[in-house]
């Protein structure tokens, strides 16, 4: 049984650490979409590790990792990873495999990424991270990327300079700053070395894995309502970062995706610009992003809070086919008394039947709320389901009722520890 671990929510929601208990049961970690805009937090051994590009299943020795076909990578990013692992006593050597199918994501990808933003003005930005996604992804849509495989060619400098003096024009068009392009060239070239031992035909590797009966755990990043198509468009991301990019991202069949988990927080965050019916710009809102350090691994931007949307949690349960929900931080609500769920939208004197496809509805829309119990004692560290405290139980289950989706996992804290494992996604009778 592979499985597939998906963001049910905007991103954030904990999946790195997931993953990484995961990862222990599973042969390969395989990353299908994305770059290094995500940006997953694995605390192990009393030490922190954020990973923006390497799958965490690479801090857990004796694991394969794969960055798939569909992955941007950042060269010069990917070298700093590196280097930051072997400097931290993990060598990725022999167990990082890099797809050469995957498309290179350059240093003008960035520039064009905050110009494009800039050109948007006040009250139409995106609110990316700036780091060159988007329009990587735009040259590969476009057919006029690079992928890996031309590292491994003997003219791959002259390709880049060719690149680069084509989008120096773009740029300067557009009203920004020319490519610099022998520094720009020296210095993919330099990185590119870095990366080329890594580089081979990922898709082969997987399907002999495949054939093996070897156990795969696709790493999704970012969220279902960031995913290009089913998001809230245009406030997403630029790549399928639901469970209907796995497939395409790792270059394996649909059919052996295997089970889907999907992993949610207690609460709801989101980071950048686009709706959020649930956000709470209150006393509670400031306690939810202290109380659960709500800041952005990869931008450090203070993250918005809200109380969680079972609205957007049953969608994406549709997008995804979700079988099984980790849930997260619900120590962060251990202060907090009532808590509120919100079970509906209210549009202009209607309720609204499903998640709205236009962002500009959402952004009207009223949340219709329950309310449920606190607990008020702390919750973190708690080694089984049982020891909870009953409204805890009971605040689960109903999000379990209002999604139609069973509990698989529960994380009550930072560590490995911290992780109650009701149904393990990877045995055949978890459902």
């Amino acid at each position: 049984m592979n499985v597939a671990v998906v963001g049910g929510q905007w991103g954030d929601e904990g999946k790195g650490k997931i993953i990484d208990v995961l990862a222990e049961r599973a042969d390969y970690i395989v990353r299908y979409q994305g770059g290094n805009n995500a940006g997953h937090t694995v605390k192990t051994g009393g030490e922190k590790f954020v990973l923006h590009l390497i799958p965490t299943g690479i801090l857990r020795p004796e694991k394969k990792c794969v960055i798939g076909n569909g992955v941007v990578v950042d060269p010069l990013a990917f070298s700093s990873e590196v280097n930051m692992l072997r400097s931290r006593g993990v060598d990725p050597a022999g167990r990082l495999y890099v797809s050469d199918r995957a498309h290179l994501l350059l240093p003008f990808h960035r520039e064009l990424d905050g110009l494009r933003e800039r050109l948007r003005g006040e009250g139409r930005k995106i609110g990316t991270t700036r780091r060159g996604i988007g329009p990587a992804y735009a040259d590969k849509a476009s057919r006029s990327g690079l992928r890996l495989c031309a590292i491994l060619r003997s003219d791959f400098s002259r390709r880049v300079e060719e690149r680069c003096r084509e989008v120096s024009r773009m740029l300067q068009a557009l009203g920004g700053e020319s490519v610099n392009v022998e520094k720009t060239v020296a210095e993919i070239v330099d990185a590119a070395e870095v990366l080329r031992p890594f580089i081979c035909d990922t898709v082969t590797l997987l399907h002999d894995a495949v054939r093996r009966h070897e156990r795969i755990l696709f790493e999704g990043a970012q969220g279902t309502l960031l995913d290009l198509d089913f998001g809230t468009y245009p406030f997403v991301t630029s790549s399928n970062a639901s469970a209907c990019g796995v497939a395409a991202g790792a270059g394996i069949p649909p059919s052996q995706v295997g089970r889907v988990l999907g992993v949610i927080k207690g609460y709801t965050t989101r980071v950048g610009e686009g709706p959020f019916p649930t956000e709470l710009n209150d006393d509670t809102g400031t306690l939810l992003r202290e109380d659960g350090h709500e800041y952005g691994a990869t931008t450090g931007r203070p993250r918005r809070c809200g109380w969680f949307d079972a609205v957007a949690a049953r969608y994406a349960v549709m997008v995804n086919g979700i079988d099984l929900w980790a849930v997260t931080k619900l120590d962060v609500l251990d202060r907090l008394d009532p808590i509120r769920i919100c079970v509906g939208y209210e549009y202009r004197g209607r309720r609204l039947e499903g998640f709205p496809a236009d962002s500009e509805v959402l952004a009207e829309v009223t949340p219709i709320y329950e309310e449920v119990p606190g607990w008020r004692v702390p919750t973190r560290g708690v080694g089984s389901f049982d020891d909870l405290p009953s409204q805890t139980q009971d605040y689960l289950w109903r999000i379990c009722r209002l999604t139609g989706v069973p509990l698989g996992m529960i994380s009550l804290g930072p560590e490995r520890t911290d992780t109650v494992v009701l149904k393990d996604p990877f045995s055949e009778d978890a459902k």
